[in-house]
């Protein structure tokens, strides 16, 4: 059970809740103690693509936190929420409704590397504490402006004249606010917004095409069939080559070893002996050395 189960995360559930229900039908299953992490928060208010890494994957999570994303979510306008999404009040208004037309004319501002606020409802820490407990503390709460890349942002309408609200689908890396981005939209267009659906489609390699959903999840516990749902550990690596190994070479590196006079394009790669995960590694200067090694058994 070393690998990943990927959960169409449900309105109103928290990130830590989706990795404690998957430690539930992990237990009603029988199938044993296992660590269980995710790979990157997902709000309550926001549903779509959780990953939760299971036993030797989770060594991943960290990795999945620094992954691009893929978002749909739709921007309300004539109001603005100091939560910047449907929670909290009202605190600006606007009678200014954009059309469609001007809608798109101004995606182009916020595509490539941008500079955004992050929202003052977020887990940043200010001075040690989370900026979410500040502002509702009553604080006044400044964050520092990010530097961000969206690399793709476009409408999901065709059509329209003056519109009460748009759905949007944004690339984005990782550190990006879908709030702040709805926001800043919403003032570029000379009125308010905020958002009140948000979808995640896409973390890192993982998509919702191999989501379930809780129900699912649960189901699947009972019948002690979760196998059937689970991804290979190197599932998280789509996107780094792999590197063969030999049982010399898979042993050194398990030790912490480096391997020498390897002759491949520095980088990352993914050593395997066979089919068995046996590091993440970094190739310079042709030297492997290990970045995160897998505790697996090899056969």
């Amino acid at each position: 059970m070393h690998g990943w189960i990927i959960l169409d995360k449900p309105l109103g559930l928290g990130s830590t809740q989706g990795v404690s229900a998957v430690k539930r039908a992990l237990r009603s299953g029988e199938y044993g103690k296992w660590k269980v992490g995710h790979g990157g928060t997902l709000d309550p208010l926001a549903t779509g693509v959780l990953p939760i890494a299971v036993g030797e994957a989770t060594k991943l999570a960290g990795r999945m936190l620094d992954s691009d994303k893929v978002y749909d979510f739709t921007i309300r306008f004539g109001e603005q929420t100091d939560t910047l999404d449907a929670e909290g009040p009202v605190i600006a208004t606007s009678a200014v409704r954009p059309t469609l037309a001007a809608v798109e004319a101004v995606l182009p501002r916020f595509t490539g590397p941008i500079s955004q606020v992050p929202p003052i409802y977020s887990a940043l820490k200010v001075d040690g504490a989370r900026a979410y407990d500040l502002a509702r503390a009553g604080a006044d709460v400044v964050l520092a402006s990010r530097n961000v890349t969206i690399y793709a942002l476009h409408s999901k309408l065709r059509a329209g004249e003056e519109l009460e609200e748009v759905t949007l689908t944004a690339h984005v890396s990782k550190g990006t606010y879908i709030r702040s981005l709805a926001r800043d939209i919403a003032l570029a267009l000379g009125t308010v917004g905020h958002v009140t659906m948000l979808r995640r489609t896409k973390a890192g390699p993982f998509t919702l095409e191999p989501a379930i959903s809780l129900d699912k999840l649960v189901e699947l516990g009972q019948a002690r069939a979760l196998e059937h749902i689970f991804l290979p550990l190197r599932a998280g690596l789509d996107d780094i080559p792999a590197l063969p190994l030999t049982p010399d070479q898979a042993g050194a590196l398990r030790q912490g070893r480096v391997l020498a006079g390897i002759a491949m394009n520095d980088g990352l790669r993914f050593a395997m002996l066979d089919d068995v995960p046996v590091a993440l590694v970094e190739v310079r200067d042709r030297s492997v050395s290990v970045v995160r090694g897998f505790n697996m058994t090899m056969s």
